[in-house]
């Protein structure tokens, strides 16, 4: 059987879904994978260190400027949009069929697609916050701000992203373990399943159907209900839009 008419009979068979993605999602919407050679790692040319020093706790506090320079020039992407995945999954919500999103990435794309029901296991770029009073600022207000963005108050605003070193949300996890438990169906899509704790969460899912949609091979394809190598966004937009 053909798989996206596979993939379709699952859908429609399912009540309770939960989608959990990887930077394969936002790929197709401009923003470069992180091990991709436009991505991050492309960058250390320009800076001499490795994309995961450049991006954790230890070097944002010792070196809060380059940090920031590093920040704006390499994880924000403003002009994003949303693509199919995106916009296929806001509809499966609002059909009451989708319960949840699980993702990695920190673009804000999936509520900017429409979907409500959204865990963030890195955070977000479109919340900042300033660490002596708390007071939040939008991304657009950090970005206008030259060197190291400052609060009114003095305090520096730091971006309520999960940087290497820290700790997940334990709220956010929570909550994504608790939607993936319930799940009658887990699409699983643009991961390669390798990074933890994020890819641990799959391990919750005790439901009918797992669904891996991947360009290439995840350690979980062997598990797997349905297996489809192929782009994200044109998969769930030809099985839902």
């Amino acid at each position: 059987m053909d798989k996206i008419k596979q993939l379709k009979e699952i859908i429609d068979s399912s009540s309770r879904i939960v989608f959990f993605g990887g930077a394969g999602v936002s790929t197709e919407s401009g923003i470069p994978d992180f091990r991709s050679e436009t991505g991050l790692y492309n960058a250390q040319r320009e800076y001499g260190r490795s994309p995961e020093e450049m991006i954790s706790n230890s070097f944002f506090t010792a070196h809060t400027e380059t940090f920031f320079d590093y920040y704006k020039k390499n994880l924000i992407y403003r002009e994003a949009k949303p693509n199919k995945a995106h916009i296929a999954l806001a509809k499966l919500e609002e059909q009451g069929k989708l319960i949840g999103v699980v993702t990695q990435n920190i673009d804000g794309l999936h509520q900017m697609a429409g979907s409500k029901k959204v865990y963030e296991l890195h955070g977000s770029v479109l919340r900042n916050y300033c660490m002596r009073c708390g007071e939040d600022y939008t991304l657009d207000e950090i970005m206008d701000m030259p060197g190291v963005p400052r609060c009114h108050c003095g305090g520096i605003i730091k971006p309520d992203v999960v940087l290497y070193e820290e700790m997940l949300d334990d709220a956010v996890i929570t909550g994504a373990v608790n939607a993936i438990k319930s799940a009658d169906t887990m699409i699983v899509g643009g991961t390669s399943l390798v990074v933890y704790p994020a890819a641990g969460l799959i391990r919750y899912f005790k439901g009918k159907n797992l669904v891996l949609i991947n360009k290439s091979q995840t350690p979980y394809d062997n598990e797997a209900s349905l297996v489809i190598n192929d782009s994200i966004g044109e998969v769930l937009g030809a099985c839902v839009l």
